[in-house]
Formats: structure tokens, sequence, C-alpha cells
């Protein structure tokens, strides 16, 4: 791909552009557009860059189970929890010019805590000059089509200063949607879920253990979040009983419940809940629970945003987005960053936020509106066969598609140490759930890594 300088030509295609979101996928956002020409806006609704990596301890005004009323709003961003540590390690995890170094006076550890990954997004929000455009405590209300019947879409976007309640209507010639997806709980459907009357929390408000002290908690949920949880409650709780919907688990999972037997018990799925406390398991057994901790992902949603069902969640398949980015009918002023899970993010946002930003300025084009609905189609149907359920349409897992998606901007590959340690990690932690965060095997793999010129182009 041939490099393109600035041109007057592109110059004069420059936008004003909003983005919503100071989080990992806004920030890149923000830095790319800028740095493609065009005028860019952030909105963000907390006091700081970070997005779900801005710690929020308080959640006493958040919902137990995360619910908001129409068209409301939660009270906490965040869903990280005061212990919560990294689950890849920190040489992967850096957009690709600014390596995630490890800073004397600071969280070394090669899986640090949530608060190291914060200050990164610090470090990277003030090196790229990044903070001058945002806007704090901002929520943004409605994103919405100007009513002109012109070529040109533009977009009203209208927001609100917490603090003062003032509310500004503006207009834009783009916005790009970079809210994050683990606000908003999932909740699975149970037989008396509405009635038990104990108490129900989604892991969206869990922060530190202490509040389940003496109690038999059962924890919905076998994913990385529930197995951390569950290791972490049966240090205070009476019983803990893991509800998983397979019972096939890996054996470092199995090695933690060995060790923590009787306290810590691994459940199958819940048949339903009963008025005098008993949560009932589908083998019929039952226990007498105090708190249920629901530990069951989230959801995508974008209450601000009136795309006239143009744009749609449909059991967390939004869509349709061609390749989880642009909506077909409005393209290239709508873009989505930040909506794939399942890969490493940070570069992925990265070669995302150039091609907005190229394509916004008209260095690259995007096929017809017609043959990127007929890609979307092909998608939905590759994944129906492959048995994927709708709500992992966005779970991505594949390094080749990583690949293909940065061939769209000329984005690098990503380096194969990368995808090494990641999977290093992956099957470390499948192996040494309680361990794998300190102990490791891939010396070899991080030498290369750090000879690389990821670490060796990079003056700290």
């Amino acid at each position: 791909m041939v490099s393109v300088t600035l041109s007057e030509a592109s110059r004069s295609r420059s936008k004003k552009v909003c983005v919503i979101g100071a989080g990992p996928s806004g920030l890149v956002s923000a830095r790319e557009l800028r740095k493609e020409g065009h005028k860019v806006v952030v909105m963000e609704q907390n006091n700081d860059v970070g997005g779900q990596w801005l710690y929020q301890p308080n959640v006493k005004e958040e919902d137990p189970l995360g619910s908001v009323p129409t068209n409301g709003a939660l009270k906490v961003h965040s869903s990280i929890y005061s212990s919560l540590r990294l689950t890849s390690p920190r040489e992967i995890m850096g957009y690709s010019d600014f390596p995630f170094l490890a800073k004397k006076g600071r969280d070394m550890r090669r899986f640090p805590g949530h608060k190291e990954l914060w200050l990164y997004l610090k470090d990277f929000s003030e090196a790229f000059g990044v903070r001058e455009m945002i806007r704090f405590n901002v929520r943004v209300e409605f994103v919405g089509e100007e009513d002109k019947n012109e070529d040109v879409k533009r977009w009203i976007v209208r927001s609100k200063e917490k603090l003062s309640g003032k509310v500004t209507e503006e207009i834009f010639d783009a916005v790009v949607v970079a809210t994050g997806h683990y606000s908003h709980p999932r909740l699975p459907s149970i037989k008396g879920m509405d009635s038990w009357k104990r108490k129900q929390v989604h892991s969206h408000v869990y922060r530190v253990p202490d509040p389940f002290r003496n109690e038999v908690v059962v924890v919905v949920g076998n994913s990385m979040s529930g197995q951390d949880i569950s290791i972490e409650l049966v240090e205070v709780a009476k019983e803990v009983h893991l509800s998983s919907k397979s019972l096939d688990i890996t054996s470092g999972l199995s090695k933690v419940i060995s060790k923590y037997h009787p306290n810590l018990h691994l459940q199958p799925q819940i048949e339903c809940l009963k008025d005098d406390g008993r949560v009932i398991f589908v083998d019929g057994s039952w226990v007498v629970a105090d708190t249920i901790l629901y530990c069951t992902g989230y959801s995508y949603k974008f209450p601000f945003l009136e795309s006239k069902g143009r744009v749609e969640v449909d059991d967390d398949r939004v869509g349709p987005l061609f390749e989880h980015t642009f909506p077909p009918p409005l393209s290239p002023s709508l873009s989505f960053v930040g909506i794939p899970r399942k890969l490493i993010g940070f570069p992925f946002f990265e070669a995302q936020a150039k091609w907005i930003a190229q394509v916004l300025s008209g260095k690259l084009s995007l096929p017809s509106s017609d043959q990127m609905l007929q890609s979307v189609a092909d998608f939905y149907r590759s994944r129906d066969l492959a048995g994927v359920p709708k709500h992992n349409t966005h779970d991505i897992a594949d390094f080749t598609y990583c690949d293909k998606y940065a061939d769209y901007v000329g984005f690098p590959h990503l380096e194969e140490w990368r995808k090494l340690l990641c999977l290093s990690a992956l099957d470390n932690s499948q192996e040494n759930l309680e361990t794998y965060r300190d102990c490791w095997d891939d010396h070899e793999l991080l030498q290369e890594a750090m000879q690389s010129s990821h670490f060796t182009n990079f003056n700290s």
C-alpha cells in the first residue's frame, strides 16, 4: 500500500468527529482521527480516561443486578473488582507504537493489577496529546441523523454535563462509538429468580469479598471472572458453589476445587430457585444459599443511539456491521470500535481506528452498501453453520481474522511472538489456574519479544 501524505485535497476532507468514550478503543480512535487531519471531540461520562479500567469502588447506588429504567443509564460504568489482575501478559497488550512497559515504582509484574493498565492508558493519552480532546463528566444522551435531505449524512449529538446538568446539542460529520461492552449485565433466565427473596447480585457490582463473609454463595458462570471470584470468596465464605453449564472443566480448575474442598464445590446448571432459599440444580441436588452471584457476562447496549432500526442489538449480535465496524446503510459516518471480543484488543482497536480515520478522509474507500450487507449475511451464515450461538457473534478467537482485518488499512500483522505469548498464557491458565500469573515457562518467547522492534524502537 502506497503511503500518502496529507494533501490539500484530503485536508479539505477533514471531518468534525465525535468519539463516544475515552477507554482503550476511544483513546486510540481519537489519536488516529487527529493524525488523519480530523477535528475530534471525545465525550467521556467519567472524570478521567480509562473506561472499564477506571476503577470505581463505590457501587452503592447501582442496582445489584445492574437493572436500569427504560432509557436510563447505569450509575457505574466499570465492572472491575479490587483484586483483578490481567489475564494476558503485559508484553502482548500494548498499542503498536507504545509498548506496555514495566516502570519502576509501579506494579512491575507481567500480569499486573488493573491500576497498572489504567496508568498505561493515562500515559498513552498524555504522550499523544489525546487528553486535550476530551470533555470529561459529559454523558451522551442522544445520537441521531440530522433531518436534511442531503447526500451527506450528519449527526446530532446531544450531551449532558453531569455536574451542572447543562445540555448541549451539536452537529458532527461523523460519530465513532467506543463505549465498551463490559458494563450492562447479561443475566440468565431461571425459574423462581424474580421471587427469590435472598441476595442476588451480578459481578458488575462485585468489588471485594468481605460482604459475603460466612455466607453460602452460589456463583453462576464458569468464566475467568467466575473462577477468580470463587477462589477469592472461598477465603471468607462458609461455602462457595460454582454452577457451570459444563462439568467438563480444565485441570487447573479441577486442582483448585480439590485444594479448597469441602468449601468449594462444582455444581451443574440451576434448575430453579425456591422461596425457602433453596437453589435446585438440574441433577436434583440443592443447597440453601444466602447469595447468588451471577458471573454471566455482559450485553452490548447503545441507549443513546437512534438509528431508525438500521443498527440493532439482537441477542448480543450488533448489526448489521461490516467487519464488526461499519453499519452499511450509515457508513462511513457512523462506526463502532471495540465490539469484537476474544482477541488481543489494543492492536485490533488501533487497526479499526486507522481504517475509520482513513475512510473518513477519503484516503480509503469501502465496498458498496449492498456488498457490505452481503458480506455480513455470509458471515452470519458461516457462524450459524459452525454452530456458534448468536450471542457469541463477536467472539473472534482467530489470529488469522485479525491479520486479514489489518490488511484493509495496511496495518502490520500481529507478531508471531505476540500470538505465541497469548496462547502460552491461555494454556498455562488452563493447567495452573491459581499460579499462572506468577509462574510461567515462556522465557524464550519473552526474550524474543523484548528483542523485537516493538520494544527496541521505543525510547521510554
